[in-house]
């Protein structure tokens, strides 16, 4: 057999103590129980020998039984870390997709006061305005005095109209009184030369 090192040693050390409790100093005394049981020269050393290592036995095996308490104990608190950890990931992933509804209500909501805004807004500028009944009454107050209006062109047209004629009327008349004191004039002067030639003759 080769050297054994010392950190062999204590990795042995380790393996048969398992947690510190006590199992390497345990299966020590067993064994020194056994070496003195086998060389035990009387009947009642040899018995105080084996009730040792039964105690010894009963004290490895209450270890040995926790030990394995222990390390189920562990398997069950692993898998309850791996079910906390799942549970923890899919809270996670459910907090995403909810930060990511909530991004959606918040531009619907700035879209929703925007369009509230700009609502009252317009709003604003209705209510400076007449309503429609009103708007209707001037509009057939306006329509009524439009036609009232159009009366009176009609009627100074027509007194235009006839203004015009009695105007022609007048003028054809001028003209014609024009004519005939032009004729009478003509007349008069004629006789007036006839009269002459007749006074010279004389």
């Amino acid at each position: 057999m080769g050297a054994v090192t010392d950190d062999e040693v204590i990795r042995k050390r380790l393996l048969i103590d398992g947690d510190g409790a006590g199992d390497d100093r345990r299966i020590n005394l067993l064994v020194k129980s056994f070496i003195k049981w086998c060389h035990s020269g009387s009947h009642e050393e040899g018995y105080t020998q084996y009730q040792r290592m039964l105690a010894t036995l009963s004290q490895c095996e209450f270890s040995m039984g926790k030990t394995l308490l222990v390390y189920d104990m562990n398997l069950r608190e692993m898998e309850n870390y791996e079910k906390i950890y799942t549970d923890i990931e899919n809270s996670i992933a459910a907090a995403h997709e909810k930060i990511a509804e909530c991004k959606k209500q918040i531009l619907q909501a700035k879209r929703i006061r925007k369009n509230r805004q700009e609502y009252d807004a317009l709003a604003k500028v209705i209510q400076n305005h007449p309503d429609r009944h009103e708007t209707l009454k001037q509009l057939d107050a306006l329509g009524k005095e439009l036609q009232h209006l159009s009366h009176i062109k009609d009627s100074v047209e027509d007194k235009l109209e006839l203004r015009r004629k009695q105007f022609h009327v007048l003028l054809s008349t001028i003209h014609e009184l024009q004519q005939t004191l032009e004729s009478d004039e003509k007349c008069a002067e004629e006789s007036q030369e006839v009269h002459m030639e007749t006074e010279s003759k004389e």
